[in-house]
């Protein structure tokens, strides 16, 4: 009997957090070029960059501050490496630096937090489909509600498929959207205003539009591996980091360039509205087709990352079961955002407390990796009590210290319309919760410099 191969193309895959074994394994390092091209090709990065001009920089600052969160895709892309070495998902290998109990908790949020990602770029896309059903003549909850159910379905037939179905139609998917997004971007750059604003932008509108445009990458941080675990052992850091920055580089810096262009010509309130309302009357059909495909590719490796994290929280059923679990309650936050909520006010919020968790995490992850030369002992990360990551009763003290300490800081110094630290008005305004990362990462450096990390090979 011929044996079915594990991940293809329109098949349910059959792994989830298990090692990818080595006969199992192919691809190369371009093909994340594809990955963080697609999945960055959506609307969300126009509303960071509309966002950054709307804390009060003019367009050249918000363009400047869209290319410094663009350059974080090369720690991103790098964090795959470590999928590479061990065939499983990134969420599974934080065990090393937390560990096994540890981890838990920061895998709560992160699940929580790569749903939310999921919400918001769901209930984009709804958007976009009811203006489109609008301007058909259909308005209304109903236009509304098939708007999300579609966007739903879309999202949840390619992340439940798996692996190597996620890869090809974030491809394929690419080839249309950037042709599409590029004619937006040649449509509203010659309207910009590109004059410099009265008060220059002072530090607190550079720190909140940092703090945005930031979250979204670092929003990936538990999730690189996820993607790396079925490239072969012999793939290398350069290719690897360099293909996969690139894609996520070009994708939302464009697209934040496009969201500053626009929201120095019209309100931004509404950034599908306000966007569609600059652009020609043939175009407009074709603008919220974009935004509704934008969404989906984004969508789609949040939601199929999130079903393996629920395997790291320890539900025992396999990656397309537990992806059920994603899908209901993407469902229910996204007819709540868009039926009881302003979606907006909702987003800024959201993106804002983000780095709270991602920036700190991302910090211990990172710095983790680089002491360990990304070498981990692969059954140890699935061994639990038995195995050499379980540290203390399951925790791994200076971890778990270096987490705190970072999340401490950066909620000490967030700016944000739900939490505001106490260290923020000393500080004149000024957001400095992305440091957090660096915080973390010099604590745990403090305090593993006397551990031996590297694993055996």
């Amino acid at each position: 009997m011929e044996v079915r191969p594990a991940d293809e193309v329109f098949q349910v895959e059959r792994h989830g957090i298990d090692p990818i074994p080595d006969e199992e394994r192919h691809g190369g390092a371009k093909d994340l070029f594809w990955l963080w091209f697609g999945s960055n090709l959506t609307f969300t990065y126009v509303i960071n960059g509309a966002l950054a001009v709307s804390f009060g920089l003019s367009f050249w600052q918000a363009v400047a501050v869209v290319v410094i969160g663009g350059l974080s895709f090369l720690a991103i892309s790098a964090a795959g490496l470590s999928g590479v070495r061990t065939g499983t998902a990134t969420l599974v290998i934080s065990r090393a630096a937390f560990g096994v109990r540890g981890n838990w908790p920061a895998g709560l949020l992160n699940w929580v937090v790569s749903i939310g990602y999921t919400i918001v770029n769901t209930v984009v896309g709804a958007l976009a489909l009811t203006a489109f059903l609008a301007d058909l003549g259909w308005h209304g909850p109903t236009a509304r509600a098939l708007g999300l159910l579609v966007t739903l379905a879309l999202t949840f037939v390619v992340a439940l498929w798996g692996h190597a179905t996620v890869q090809y139609a974030e491809r394929k998917l690419a080839y249309a959207l950037a042709l599409g997004f590029a004619a937006l971007v040649v449509l509203l750059l010659p309207g910009t205003d590109t004059g410099p604003v009265p008060d220059g932008g002072g530090a607190a509108a550079w720190s909140l539009a940092l703090v945005v445009t930031l979250a979204g990458p670092f929003s990936y941080l538990p999730m690189p591996a996820d993607y790396t675990r079925y490239l072969p052992r012999t793939t290398r850091l350069g290719p690897l980091t360099l293909s996969g920055a690139l894609g996520g580089f070009v994708s939302s810096v464009a697209l934040g360039v496009a969201g500053a262009a626009a929201a120095t010509q019209a309100d931004m309130t509404d950034a599908v509205a306000g966007t569609e309302g600059l652009l020609p009357g043939w175009f407009q059909p074709l603008f919220l087709a974009l935004v509704l495909g934008g969404s989906v590719t984004n969508s789609i490796i949040t939601l199929y990352s999130s079903s393996l994290n629920l395997q790291v929280l320890g539900i025992p059923w396999s990656r397309s079961k537990a992806i059920l679990i994603s899908a209901a309650v993407t469902a229910l936050g996204a007819a709540g955002a868009l039926f009881l909520t302003d979606f907006t006010e909702s987003l800024l919020s959201f993106l804002s407390l983000l780095i709270v968790v991602f920036a700190p995490w991302g910090g211990v992850f990172l710095a983790d990796m680089l002491l360990r030369r990304c070498r981990y002992d692969t059954g140890a990360l699935h061994a639990g009590p038995d195995g050499a990551y379980w540290y203390r009763a399951g925790y791994h003290p200076a971890g778990v210290t270096a987490l705190l300490a970072g999340m401490v800081f950066s909620a000490l110094t967030c700016s944000s319309e739900v939490w505001t630290g106490p260290l923020v008005a000393p500080l004149g305004g000024t957001d400095l919760s992305s440091a957090g990362s660096v915080i973390a990462a010099l604590a745990y450096w403090v305090l593993v410099r006397r551990e031996a990390l590297t694993a055996p090979r």
